[in-house]
């Protein structure tokens, strides 16, 4: 091998080796990650809060149900989850005057991510011009959003919103992704805002 191969041959290594160390990582890690954000009524006591009922009109969900009249996939797995994580939480699901009403809504979107740090060689002259510009990268991917909301019922007024996005694998959110998506949206209630009354 001459000078100018292994020259030539060693950025080609370098960028194939970092962009491999770029990707894997942040494949693993960004399947798992779930974006969470809330906000909440600073005026509630959520700690007077011990009983919650599913809101009587729940919207249907991104299958159809359950305005079609039975549940669908999707929201058999949202009701299990949210229902196992309020009762994590200390609250009784009731069916007559409930503290609360939890509603959701649910969706899955195309979604791309572009990384502007790009790849190319770092420096130097090639074919056709200046290697160090860098093309960014564009990467194609499915998101998972869902939004669960606690009304006030004797209040009939919004008392806390979560949400949380995940990449999903593919049109609909599966009984694992949902699971990680509500428990990562609840894990958040009830607010420990020091503004909020205790």
């Amino acid at each position: 091998m001459n000078r100018i191969t292994r020259l030539l041959a060693r950025p080609v290594a370098l960028a194939a080796a970092g962009l491999m160390l770029l990707l894997g990582p942040s494949a693993c890690t960004t399947a798992a990650r779930v974006g969470v954000t809330n906000d909440f009524d600073h005026a509630v006591n959520f700690r007077a809060y011990k009983t919650w009922a599913w809101y009587p009109q729940q919207p249907k969900d991104t299958e159809g149900g359950p305005a079609k009249g039975y549940q669908s996939f999707l929201d058999k797995r949202m009701r299990a989850a949210v229902t196992a994580e309020m009762t994590r939480k200390g609250l009784t699901e009731t069916t007559t005057a409930p503290d609360i009403y939890v509603a959701y809504s649910a969706r899955v979107e195309d979604k791309q991510q572009v990384n502007n740090a790009g790849f190319g060689y770092p420096y130097g002259y090639g074919y056709g011009g200046f290697y160090g510009r860098g093309f960014p990268a564009v990467t194609q991917y499915k998101a998972g959003t869902v939004v669960i909301d606690i009304i006030d019922a004797r209040r009939k007024e919004l008392a806390w919103r979560g949400s949380g996005q995940a990449q999903v694998d593919q049109n609909t959110i599966n009984e694992a992704e949902t699971l990680r998506i509500v428990n990562g949206i609840l894990s958040t209630y009830p607010p420990q805002d020091n503004n909020a009354r205790r």
